[in-house]
């Protein structure tokens, strides 16, 4: 006899110990309509798919993508089967935040060699002062 494979559901606070956020971080999510768990009675129950997009969702706010932005890909994941559109878009989103963080460590590389520059001569001045 074959047995049919039981669906693993997670609750708001096991979901969340599982991906190191608070109830409160997958509530707001689904306040964003970013996921959208299924209810059995009053409690909510979060299933594979929940689980897979809130990983996706979190994946790409480290990654500095605004909610909108996420929600756009996810969107299209659900919309495109083949995920030619998603795959597209995300590669257009993915070399625009690369440039963007290319930028962002130009101008930390050229702050660090100034700051340091400052604090060389900060040490000068006061080897002066003492000596």
């Amino acid at each position: 006899m074959k047995s049919v494979p039981v669906p693993v559901l997670y609750s708001v606070s096991q979901l969340g110990r599982e991906l190191g956020v608070t109830a409160r971080t997958i509530r707001f999510y689904e306040d964003k309509g970013l996921i959208t768990p299924q209810r059995a009675g009053t409690t909510r129950v979060y299933g594979p798919r929940d689980r897979g997009r809130l990983m996706l969702i979190l994946r790409g706010k480290r990654l500095g993508f605004s909610l909108r932005e996420i929600g756009e890909f996810l969107d299209l994941y659900d919309a495109d089967p083949a995920h030619q559109v998603q795959t597209r878009q995300l590669q257009q989103a993915v070399r625009k935040r690369l440039a963007k963080l290319r930028e962002q460590l130009v101008a930390i590389d050229e702050s660090l060699a100034e700051l340091s520059e400052i604090d060389r001569q900060c040490d000068a001045a006061l080897a002066g002062k003492t000596g």
